[in-house]
């Protein structure tokens, strides 16, 4: 069999590119990780993933034919890499798409001559091979693609396997949906399991699929019933990477160029070379991939953090460390192994250039805190483990108690620790430690929360939601809905001096929210007078106002006149539009990951609590100023 061509990874994106620009595609930029608009997705993790809109017709394109190398990260299987050199969290997927403009004819004519054109890839066509789908009860075969590749391409039947709706059908749900045609290379016999019998669809590393074309043709009512689009889709998927693997003729991405010059640069720091012990090529993949995940990530705004993509991000990182920590690294090196991954990719995501400083100071900050930690716990953790060992008790059980004084004290994720303990053999009491995650959550929660009366059964029956006038005007006229005395409790009627909670139908006192302080001011009828010190809302949408009868008498059902102090309203508006002025200079200062964490506004000041990574600096601060 003859090699194919060796192309670099940059090289093989920017022929890919121009390739579809050729065919009329507008060649768009990768989008960012975090994904916009769409809180299914953690991460971006395919190429067509932020383009759904344009897929279902909720947003026209920039155009019908679109082109992109997009940025993915799917973390399922964190604990599977460096144990195999098939898995990684970051990749690039190369994609072209089409919104009801070509079709199959078109995509597969062009995946064809894009991989076999010695103008292009150049790959000898003897080593491809097709597949469709073979259809099942609900959904036809899809003998279009199979007369397309056999009868246009030239492709004999033999030669086309059809399988699937595991293999060759893409569906997530109900919605868009259809079946797939895959494109896979032959490697060759030493990439192979040697089983009689190895072909297309083996599990091993000798046939690799290179291309995925999915046909959107269908929409899935969710219950199994399958009818045809009006708009028909092209939704192409192939990864970089492995296109990589296959024109350098390497075993596995790891070995691709842009990729092996990262770990290079991390085995100069480890003294440890790759392929020379397999215990440190495991250390040497994970800091490997995890690097270039986290490098990308803090260029696109994510931050560490327990939760969300900032809780994946600072796992990713302390994994990596602790992996450092396995190769004899005892220092803070990420951040200077980030270099090369930003040198690696500056020509096709410059953007990586320009965020160079933020990204290394990100990671710097992120690596020195846990490694002020890191062996500390790790010390804990063995002898802890030891101790189970030594006991050689059958149904030993890491304690979710020493998991979470772990997590708690020294900052190791529970799936750091789950993963350390299963390199020993070791089950974790999981429940026991989400149990006391739980009961942390919930003190903070209680140490929140209001006592004003509003989660009483009472304060739930009350009927009607109250009519908020407060944004034109600062004055109004209103019925008295219900009223609470001091514990929350109903009350027919207030008294002077009575504490108590006035609900009403129609309000113009703003309730305190996002960090804003509630009205003041007063309910009159007549002569009685409600003093309202704080206004609060209640979960089903009450305004509650707090205060005091400082004369005469008010019973439910009174029409009653409302008036806000107007002179502290103002103060604490303008205090509300100095926080929003803050973190505009922030966000211009310090970075766009700068996001409100929490705020406090009044008539006096306004304090604003934000998401960033470390203290700032005089400088910072003075220009943030």
């Amino acid at each position: 069999m003859s090699q194919p061509k060796y192309y670099g990874l940059n090289e093989l994106r920017e022929m890919f590119l121009h390739f579809f620009e050729t065919k009329g595609h507008l060649r768009l930029p990768s989008f960012s990780l975090i994904p916009q608009n769409d809180a299914s997705l953690l991460l971006i993790n395919s190429g067509m993933a932020p383009m759904k809109p344009f897929f279902t017709g909720e947003q026209e394109p920039p155009r019908h034919r679109v082109t992109t190398c997009q940025k993915c990260i799917r973390t399922g299987d964190i604990e599977n890499i460096g144990h195999t050199a098939r898995h990684g969290t970051y990749f690039e997927m190369l994609g072209n798409f089409s919104f009801g403009d070509y079709f199959k004819t078109e995509a597969i004519h062009w995946a064809w001559e894009f991989l076999t054109s010695p103008e292009w890839v150049g790959l000898d066509p003897n080593r491809l091979y097709p597949s469709v789908f073979a259809g099942n009860e609900t959904t036809p075969a899809d003998d279009e693609a199979f007369r397309i590749w056999h009868e246009e391409i030239g492709i004999p039947k033999d030669r086309i396997f059809k399988f699937g709706k595991e293999d060759n059908f893409w569906e997530h749900g109900s919605g868009p949906c259809g079946p797939c045609s895959e494109i896979y290379y032959d490697r060759g016999e030493k990439y192979g399991c040697g089983k009689p019998g190895c072909t297309v669809g083996c599990d091993c590393d000798r046939y690799m699929e290179v291309w995925n074309i999915v046909f959107s043709q269908f929409d899935n009512d969710g219950e199994g019933h399958y009818t045809e689009l009006k708009q028909k889709n092209i939704d192409t998927g192939m990864g970089l990477e492995r296109l990589a693997c296959v024109m350098q003729n390497v075993g596995n991405l790891f070995e691709v160029d842009t990729v092996q010059n990262i770990m290079k640069h991390i085995s100069s720091i480890a003294g440890a070379h790759y392929g020379e012990n397999a215990k440190a090529d495991i250390s040497l993949r994970v800091i490997t991939d995890h690097i270039r995940s986290t490098t990308f990530m803090v260029g696109d705004g994510v931050v560490p953090s327990n939760e969300g993509r900032g809780y994946v991000l600072r796992r990713l990182l302390r994994r990596a460390a602790r992996h450092g920590r396995l190769l004899g690294i005892h220092h803070p090196f990420l951040y200077q192994v980030c270099e090369t991954v930003i040198a690696e990719n500056a020509f096709a995501y410059p953007e990586l250039v320009e965020k160079k400083d933020y990204i290394i100071k990100v990671l710097k900050v992120e690596e020195e805190r846990f490694s002020k930690t890191i062996d500390q716990g790790m010390e804990i953790l063995t002898g802890i483990m030891d101790k189970i060992s030594a006991d050689q008790i059958n149904q030993a059980v890491f304690s979710g108690e020493d998991a979470f004084r772990l997590y708690d004290t020294f900052g190791f994720p529970i799936d750091l620790t789950k993963e350390i303990l299963a390199e020993r053999g070791l089950p974790i009491d999981e429940e026991g430690f989400f149990r006391l995650m739980d009961e942390q959550k919930k003190r903070a929660r209680d140490a929140r929360k209001d006592v004003s009366g509003w989660d009483t059964d009472e304060m739930l029956a009350v009927e009607g939601k109250a009519e908020f006038i407060g944004y034109e005007k600062t004055r109004g006229q209103g019925k008295i809905l219900a009223l609470l005395d001091e514990d929350g409790k109903p009350v027919d009627s207030l008294t002077e001096g009575m504490k108590a909670t006035v609900v009403l139908d129609s309000t113009p006192f703003y309730a305190e929210s996002g960090g804003q302080v509630g009205d003041s001011g007063a309910i009159a009828r007549g002569k009685s007078i409600f003093r309202v010190k704080d206004c609060k809302k209640s979960p089903t949408g009450q305004f509650l106002h707090l205060g005091v009868m400082k004369s005469g008498l008010m019973n439910v059902g009174d029409t009653v006149k409302s008036v806000v102090d107007e002179e502290r309203r103002m103060a604490i508006m303008r205090n509300h539009t100095a926080c929003h002025l803050l973190q505009a200079a922030l966000r211009q200062v310090l970075g766009t990951h700068v996001q409100q964490a929490g705020s406090m506004v009044d008539e006096h000041r306004c304090r604003f609590d934000f998401t960033h990574f470390s203290a700032m600096t005089p400088d910072e601060i003075a220009r943030t100023e």
